[in-house]
């Protein structure tokens, strides 16, 4: 203790030199106790839902061999951290939870795995931390990796999507789905040359947060497509809907003749009937703007989005983030992937970008606290069940065995570091930390081998015999 003091005076004072000053580096932050209460219930809720959909967890590096990530993000490998340790490797931090997944895949040689993975991830990125944008930041996978049935993963993926989403509450969502095969015969039967593909792609995800104009002029005056490729790139990438609007494209004269987009639309008509047995498409949207570019995404693509309908017509719902957004991958070898020299499985996958999720939890959170019952809505930064109280002074003995026999018997329980403690501040320690109970031990108390046991918020008492008290507690704060 004394040697952080120590370290928190020199980091703090300046003493007429040149003032520094403390700060996170850019891009990056520090989470309160607060914040933290509110990222673990938000990772409590992600990890439940993985766990009960089968998953097993693995971890991997936070930096891999520089070659390993080389040319898998496109355009985006600039925002790959480099490093170099001593020994001379090239390494650098992990850009997203994916490409260590197929790496750990081909090292192990397994072909059938359904994992999840929760951990930080590194962006060399603009940060725009005011809107949620930062350098380090975590992310949530999920994968089901192997050979299987046409599109029983990917509806497994969105329901996984649909009930973390609801279970979090955080209001109205929707769910957008396209697929990359659909993209890409779309652009061919629009005459967007293949080496136009990923640029024109990166215009076209745009459209959720610019008009189709400003996209059309970007496409036309930035990147040299014709003005006439992308009048018909217009036609379609301004699409939403669900199984009717896939039936209607099944029949469309250009794209019913082009192999990849009608292949894609069989399986996206698949997925949908899928989805109808699941109960869930009433939030899933058939969106052909959807452009998630990665070089390795082959399949079905989806991002979802929460959405605000305060003051807004139910039909013009106002986007407010991506939350979380999914793949199916299939990547393939390379001279410049040294993953693997095969072809790696099937991956059905999520990523729940976990910046977004807190960003709204703690908006959510700081409403709440501006309710009439904020008191009972308080955010808890402990899980403490029980204080240890005393009475009278010259009990710290007393209280330091009693919180033994609670702490032995799996009790989470604390007392406060003072030998003579005034019992209304140690009430009001519950009170301002939200513990539910307070046990009081005073000289009656022994005499009589009991306890006062009092509720925090109803201020009831009660003498519970000591041999009784762990059996009591646990009965009133429903732990089994």
């Amino acid at each position: 203790m004394a040697k952080l003091l120590e370290m928190k005076a020199q980091l703090g004072g300046d003493e007429g030199k040149h003032k520094f000053v403390l700060k996170t580096p850019k891009g990056t932050r520090d989470y309160s106790p607060k914040q933290m209460a509110i990222r673990e219930r938000v990772f409590s809720t992600i990890t439940s839902c993985f766990r009960r959909h089968g998953a097993e967890v693995i971890d991997t590096p936070v930096f891999e061999l520089k070659e390993t990530l080389t040319g898998k993000y496109g355009e985006d490998s600039k925002l790959i951290y480099d490093l170099k340790d001593q020994g001379g490797e090239l390494l650098s931090l992990r850009y997203d939870l994916t490409v260590p997944f197929a790496r750990y895949l081909a090292m192990n040689k397994i072909t059938n795995i359904k994992r999840y993975h929760i951990a930080k991830v590194y962006r060399r990125d603009n940060p725009a931390m005011t809107r949620g944008r930062y350098r380090e930041f975590y992310q949530c996978d999920f994968d089901i990796a192997g050979q299987f049935d046409p599109m029983i993963p990917d509806a497994e993926c969105l329901k996984i999507v649909h009930e973390i989403l609801s279970d979090l509450q955080l209001g109205d969502f929707l769910i957008k789905v396209n697929d990359r095969r659909i993209l890409d015969g779309m652009f061919a039967v629009c005459g967007v040359p293949d080496s136009k593909f990923r640029t024109i792609c990166s215009s076209v995800d745009k459209l959720d947060k610019m008009p189709w104009e400003e996209v059309r002029s970007e496409m036309v005056g930035e990147k040299g497509l014709s003005p006439e490729a992308a009048d018909r790139i217009g036609e379609y990438v301004q699409l939403q809907g669900g199984l009717e609007l896939v039936e209607r494209l099944l029949q469309d004269p250009r794209l019913s003749q082009n192999k990849l987009a009608k292949e894609g639309l069989g399986d996206m008509k698949l997925l949908f009937e899928y989805l109808a047995l699941f109960g869930i498409t009433g939030k899933i949207s058939f969106d052909l703007s959807l452009a998630r570019g990665l070089d390795y995404y082959t399949g079905v693509i989806f991002e979802a989005v929460l959405l605000q309908q305060e003051n807004h017509p139910v039909e013009e719902p106002v986007r407010v983030g991506s939350v979380a957004g999914g793949r199916r991958d299939l990547f393939k070898a390379s001279p410049s992937s040294k993953i693997s020299s095969r072809k790696m499985p099937f991956l059905s996958s999520i990523c729940h970008g976990s910046r977004w999720l807190l960003a709204a939890m703690e908006h959510l959170s700081s409403l709440l606290l501006t309710l009439p019952t904020a008191s009972e809505e308080k955010i808890r930064t402990t899980e403490t069940q029980v204080l240890v109280a005393s009475a009278q002074k010259k009990l710290l003995e007393e209280r330091l065995k009693l919180i033994a026999e609670l702490w032995d018997a799996g009790i989470k329980a604390e007392v406060l570091y003072k030998k003579k403690p005034k019992l209304l501040n140690q009430l009001q320690y519950c009170e301002d930390t939200g513990i539910p109970l307070v046990a009081i031990v005073g000289e009656q108390e022994l005499k009589d081998g009991v306890v006062k046991l009092r509720v925090v918020a109803t201020r009831e008492e009660v003498n519970v015999p000591r041999e009784s008290l762990v059996e009591e507690i646990r009965k009133r704060t429903s732990q089994p």
